[in-house]
């Protein structure tokens, strides 16, 4: 096949990647059980997508405060860190590398699932969310705008969280900064109007994400570290892109090529992007150039979109979701020019093996 670039091994700090293709989070609500653990399906789930040259897994809550979806992992507790044991162990096997994304939602969750508390943010402001309960969809509250002392500890916790992925035996993890949660809270004007050293300035609304790398480092190798952003999000979970939005992540980049990171995950504009005023339009060519070492990109590639993009020096790696969801072969079927499966939308945050590990692989 002409331009397979995507298929090459890859050399991702000192892990050696059997190819480019990357298996993207995908939340997918599978831990239907009290102590938001992975189970033996979810193993298999992984264990049959193994051919990607990084699974990045779906999301996992650092503490009971991250919570902000029904049957969601954690990697808080020493039953969560031993029940992703069966999930590493099981991609090991088949010869792949898995990465977890550790995550903490802010501001988009609810009481309900913070035994009544409200739910962390930087800033107390009102917010027009639907949040996704087990009893349906409900009103997202004004948050509690966390303290000083609140925002030491949540670092501390995706610090507890790396060591526990380590223990876990997961080769990496990648700090969810993007899609509106906490951190990207924590980054953006929009959502970040604090007076003290987490809010105002570039650097300051930098400074969340960066002392979580700094302390994570201390318990890890730092180039297992991954960092996902989206500075494009626009129009969703209440994220708007305002003038200051793009110059904060040029300089918030820039600052990443201090750390001797795994990679860098960016994700290009969605659709509701595509006319805000302030919006970056080309999120791989505008930032190529800034940041230094491995380039992750996603949203809405195909096999041929993805060479080129990585043929064209706009990124090493290109992250893939939905077609994974439903092509567990997604490599092979990307070497042989073999037909996509569609996936079934509906089984997407639903229970059980169906729309999970019921997909078949390609004759």
């Amino acid at each position: 096949m002409p331009n397979t670039k995507l298929l090459e091994p890859f050399s991702l700090q000192d892990l050696v990647l059997s190819n480019r293709v990357v298996m993207a989070p995908l939340t997918r609500g599978r831990s239907d059980n009290p102590a938001h653990i992975a189970t033996p399906l979810t193993a298999e789930y992984y264990r049959q997508r193994a051919s990607a040259g990084l699974i990045i897994s779906e999301g996992s809550q650092v503490s009971t405060m991250g919570v902000g979806y029904p049957n969601t992992p954690g990697i808080y507790t020493r039953v969560q860190t031993f029940a992703w044991q069966q999930v590493t162990n099981a991609v090991h096997k088949e010869g792949g590398k898995i990465f977890l994304q550790l995550w903490h939602v802010g501001r988009l969750s609810h009481p309900d699932f913070l035994s009544g508390n409200l739910p962390w943010a930087p800033s107390a402001l009102e917010i027009d969310y639907m949040a996704r309960t087990e009893q349906g969809q409900k009103k997202a509250p004004t948050p509690h705008e966390m303290t000083i002392d609140e925002v030491k500890m949540v670092i501390m916790e995706f610090k507890w969280a790396a060591a526990n992925a380590m223990k876990a035996g997961f080769d990496g993890v990648e700090i969810h900064a993007s899609n509106g949660y906490l951190i990207h809270q924590f980054i953006a004007p929009c959502s970040n109007v604090r007076e003290d050293e987490y809010g105002g300035s570039f650097e300051n609304r930098s400074r969340f994400l960066l002392e979580i790398i700094d302390e994570m480092k201390e318990v890890m190798p730092e180039s297992r570290i991954g960092v996902r952003l989206n500075p494009s999000y626009h129009d969703v979970h209440n994220m708007v892109i305002t003038k200051d939005t793009i110059p904060t992540f040029d300089y918030l980049i820039d600052k990443l090529n201090d750390y001797n990171l795994a990679y860098l995950h960016l994700s290009e504009p969605g659709r509701r992007a595509a006319n805000a005023e302030f919006a970056e339009k080309n999120i791989a060519k505008r930032y190529r150039p800034v940041y230094k070492g491995n380039l992750m990109i996603n949203r809405g590639f195909t096999f041929e979109t993805a060479n080129m993009v990585i043929e064209d020096g706009d990124a090493d790696l290109v992250a893939f979701g939905v077609p994974f969801i439903s092509n567990p072969d997604l490599v092979n079927r990307f070497r042989n020019n073999l037909p996509l499966t569609e996936a079934d939308s509906s089984t997407y945050y639903s229970t059980g093996s169906k729309g999970y590990t019921d997909y078949p692989n390609a004759d």
